[in-house]
């Protein structure tokens, strides 16, 4: 099992933690507003103070007018309670964030909260509520809400789980998305929420909402194979730059169908990391793909098969 990590970047920008309560010394010479990305976060066990009291610490603080990305870290009792004050905080700071450009919702690794256990709520408000926004991502999949929307300036779509719920990947295919060039969706598996069927994610390999979509990621999956088989055939591929479809169940059966759908050849690049596939289709990979120039990623990482009561039993990357 793999885990979710802190957000080292954001549009671009270093992400930097903004300083304790109890942190006097930290306020002093902190960067530039809009140098960094700026990760706002309370401890999830215990906090002595609530996400938005250092939210409110952190505009008094920073030129606000200068702000080109935040991350939200972790918030008090992430397991059990959800982001709406977080988020009514953030709307409430509407003009005075002017610049904000980047917005980041549950960066948390699991000694904080492990993604399964992130209580998410409904994002649309942040979506419709900053129409310049080029960058959104969520982690997590319990109680997440993502409502269709239309949004002419989103660039980059990352939701991150362990278990995406399948109205939320049915509500981003059927959201109008003109600009959007990076769609990253992390679809986990059913163990865990992530009850998503492979016609729930159709119409984005159809690519008709998606006219400037240059990188698909459709990972993390327990059902990996039928989505690399539709994939195999799907619209949208042509016009890719970056395709990923790793951390997920994928074994010979999608591989092969992969391998045997239309020319991947274009592809700057391509994402199998953490498979099942085995070495002879490792290397028909290599052999296809590489001498075309289109950068491979293929290591099985942790990928280890259980065999148990008759059965082989094979898991994404991220789960729990």
């Amino acid at each position: 099992m793999s885990y979710a990590s802190h957000l080292r970047e954001s549009y671009g920008l270093p992400v930097f933690d903004f300083p304790a309560a109890d942190d006097a010394k930290g306020l002093e010479g902190l960067p530039e507003a809009d140098a960094v990305a700026w990760r706002i976060s309370s401890d999830t066990y215990d906090a002595e103070e609530a996400w938005p009291a250092a939210f409110a610490r952190f505009t008094a603080a920073v030129d606000t007018t200068r702000v080109r990305a935040i991350v939200v870290g972790a918030w008090e009792d992430a397991y059990d309670r959800g982001p709406q004050e977080i988020i009514a905080a953030i709307l409430d700071a509407r003009p005075r964030l002017p610049a904000l450009r980047a917005l980041f919702l549950g960066d948390m690794e699991s000694e904080e909260c492990e993604i399964s256990w992130i209580t998410q709520g409904d994002v649309g408000p942040l979506l419709d509520g900053f129409p310049d926004l080029e960058e959104f991502g969520v982690r997590g999949g319990t109680g997440l809400v993502i409502p269709p929307f239309s949004h002419r300036r989103l660039r980059s779509l990352v939701v991150q789980t362990g278990g995406m719920p399948a109205r939320a990947v049915r509500n981003v295919a059927a959201s109008d998305l003109p600009a959007l060039h990076h769609l990253d969706l992390w679809l986990g598996t059913a163990e865990y929420g992530g009850d998503c069927a492979l016609t729930d994610v159709e119409p984005i390999l159809a690519g008709d909402r998606l006219p400037s979509l240059r990188h698909l990621g459709l990972r993390n999956s327990d059902i990996q194979d039928e989505i690399a088989a539709a994939v195999a055939a799907a619209p949208v591929v042509a016009r890719l730059e970056t395709l990923d479809l790793s951390m997920g169940v994928l074994t010979d059966e999608g591989g092969s169908a992969l391998l045997g759908g239309q020319p991947l050849t274009h592809l700057a690049a391509l994402d199998l990391h953490h498979n099942y596939l085995s070495d002879p289709l490792r290397q028909r990979f290599q052999d296809t793909l590489e001498s075309a120039g289109v950068r491979l990623d293929l290591d099985p990482g942790h990928a280890d098969e259980d065999e148990w009561d008759g059965r082989v039993w094979r898991f994404v990357a991220v789960g729990e």
